[in-house]
């Protein structure tokens, strides 16, 4: 009979999370991983299989623990609301962090996501679920009247997708408030644009 884990698995993927989300893949060593989670190296591989395997679970963990939360809880708020607070979170997140780490999704699209299929596969489902956000808030605010009808809901959630990816980029080099809020302002102010015949 197998012995049962003798560790906290959630435990040992929140601290991967961490190595890997400050370090980026290529840098983060199977060494780094072991002193991170306190883990042996046996151990790690017989849980986890290899540090591909571990990167790929540590960061489905941060898209549910992050952005999915995020989305959950912003989605609660009226819609032109939850648009606002989606955005300002970010903004505070990257302002608190003082390793200038930005968003483990981004930093995955800019080291893998363009030559890993399957990591690729992954940033583009959690930027979709993001996405979907963003929709869905502009069409229920358009339907309420609380957000304008200058764009169409889609054409809207892209641009917000883009700014949120450069707010996170900006931020890792210049995590400045002027400069990020300066940044989140016009797309915001596209909220009240009004349409032809509004």
């Amino acid at each position: 009979m197998a012995r049962p884990r003798e560790f906290d698995e959630d435990a040992v993927l929140d601290a991967a999370v961490q190595r890997f989300w400050s370090h980026g893949y290529e840098a983060t060593s199977v060494r780094d991983l072991i002193a991170g989670t306190g883990l042996t190296a046996a151990s790690l591989y017989n849980a986890f299989g290899d540090k591909r395997a571990l990167y790929g679970r540590s960061l489905s963990r941060y898209v549910d623990n992050s952005i999915d939360d995020r989305i959950r809880r912003c989605s609660e708020l009226p819609p032109r609301a939850g648009v606002r607070a989606f955005l300002a979170e970010i903004v505070e997140r990257s302002l608190a962090d003082p390793d200038h780490k930005g968003c483990m999704v981004v930093n995955a699209a800019l080291e893998l996501a363009p030559h890993d299929e399957e990591f690729r596969k992954t940033v583009a489902g959690a930027l979709a679920r993001i996405e979907g956000f963003f929709r869905r808030s502009v069409a229920a605010g358009q339907a309420d009247g609380t957000i304008g009808r200058a764009l169409p809901p889609e054409a809207l959630a892209r641009h917000l997708l883009g700014v949120l990816m450069g707010v996170r980029v900006l931020a890792r080099a210049r995590p400045e408030r002027e400069l990020l809020e300066g940044v989140i302002a016009p797309a915001l102010a596209l909220l009240d644009a009004r349409g032809a015949g509004e």
